[in-house]
């Protein structure tokens, strides 16, 4: 159930992604992190990521993954939930999420 405080998740479609948002979402070191979290972990809370940021940053890094269709997140009471959508992006971007993890530091 959607917290009513907080506004609507906003995901795009498959269709709708583009390599340039998609490289500039992975191009912060917070960012890759997450992103690199969630190739080995399926499903996150939003608060248990190994970052050191504060959590208004944090909420910032979340928003230009999402909305550049990198992950999809979820609401389930007052917890989000975050996971790769690793599956749409191969599907439009072979290999990119995992040639970008390989060669950045």
């Amino acid at each position: 159930m959607a917290n009513p405080r907080r506004p609507a998740l906003v995901h795009p479609e498959v269709g709708e992604l583009t390599v340039y948002e998609v490289l500039h979402a992975l191009a912060d070191p917070t960012r890759l992190t997450i992103v690199r979290t969630l190739r080995e972990d399926v499903e996150r809370a939003c608060g248990t990521f190994p970052v050191s940021v504060a959590p208004s940053t944090l909420t910032h890094h979340f928003r230009v993954l999402r909305e550049a269709g990198v992950i999809h997140q979820r609401e389930e009471g007052n917890r989000r939930w975050t996971t790769l959508r690793h599956t749409d992006l191969e599907s439009r971007f072979p290999n990119l999420i995992d040639t970008v993890l390989a060669v950045a530091p």
